[in-house]
């Protein structure tokens, strides 16, 4: 349906959707730090945050869906969403760059800093400055893991994300042109490579942690590598469960070559994923 071509921005009633999204939160917030720290219920008020948070989101969007079908939308209103997904995604850059220069403030300045002097001697002398590390007091007779290597599965996953920005960038072309054939087959083949992607990450968190050693109790490397990589597959969870949404509504008949931002914003958010994770595979896996 094409944007309304009218002076008037349209203003939605009042909504309850933003308070049961900061319920979801605050429950997700208390159940994680619950879960975290071993505390009988944590987990099912976790659960319980996730269940409202689906829920929010299942509403809120609906409605916003059923308003553009409805061409109550200009090009105003289209302007302001596409000003919000750039901040949003701007957002997430900054949130990973704090990550990644935790990343990189431990392995080039803290770990040789440790490795300094008579006093980091005389605490710990077992201690190697040297990437990658358990830290200070878990090395030699300490702690022992193995660091997860780029070869393997992290390797295939990079291929499957790249592979995933190809067949999603396939879909818009598709869409575009009016194939709304090629536009479902491009989102179908998108969200199966992200779900294998999802598959092969947890298969690898237990392999880490069965096998290798690797758990969050690993010091300060397996603490960044499960930040780092954790994140990440939250995000690809994320960006999954709006093209499957994306995909629903593509075969419902929705978009036109002229009206389909709801698209556009979800292919640029899988796009920002997809770069993420080859900053992730070099600096993570590759250069351990």
């Amino acid at each position: 349906m094409s944007l309304a071509q009218t002076d008037k921005y349209y203003l939605p009633q009042p909504s309850i959707w933003p308070v049961v999204g900061s319920v979801a939160l605050l429950l997700m917030a208390v159940g994680g730090t619950m879960t975290m720290r071993e505390i009988d219920g944590g987990l099912w008020i976790l659960l319980a945050g996730l269940a409202v948070m689906f829920y929010m989101m299942f509403g809120w969007f609906g409605e916003v869906i059923r308003d553009s079908e409805a061409g109550r939308f200009n090009k105003q209103v289209d302007t302001s969403y596409r000003w919000s997904m750039s901040w949003f995604i701007f957002s997430e850059v900054m949130f990973f760059a704090a990550f990644f220069g935790a990343l990189f403030y431990t392995r080039v300045l803290s770990v040789p800093w440790l490795g300094e002097g008579e006093t980091m001697q005389q605490l710990w002398p077992a201690f190697q400055a040297t990437w990658p590390t358990a830290g200070p007091g878990l090395t030699a007779d300490g702690f022992q893991f193995t660091p997860m290597g780029a070869w393997g599965i992290p390797a295939i996953n990079t291929l499957l994300l790249l592979s995933s920005g190809v067949t999603v960038t396939w879909a818009h072309w598709g869409l575009k042109k009016g194939a709304r054939g090629q536009l479902i087959l491009g989102l179908a083949a998108t969200v199966a490579l992200g779900l294998v992607f999802l598959g092969l990450q947890i298969y690898e968190y237990i392999h880490a942690y069965q096998e290798l050693g690797l758990t969050l109790g690993a010091g300060v490397y397996g603490a960044t590598f499960f930040m780092l990589t954790g994140f990440h597959g939250f995000h690809v969870l994320v960006g999954t469960t709006m093209l499957v949404v994306i995909l629903g509504r593509s075969i419902a008949g929705h978009f036109t070559a002229e009206h389909h931002f709801a698209f556009e914003a979800v292919s640029w958010y899988w796009h920002f994923v997809d770069v993420v994770w080859v900053l992730l595979f070099v600096l993570v896996y590759w250069l351990i």
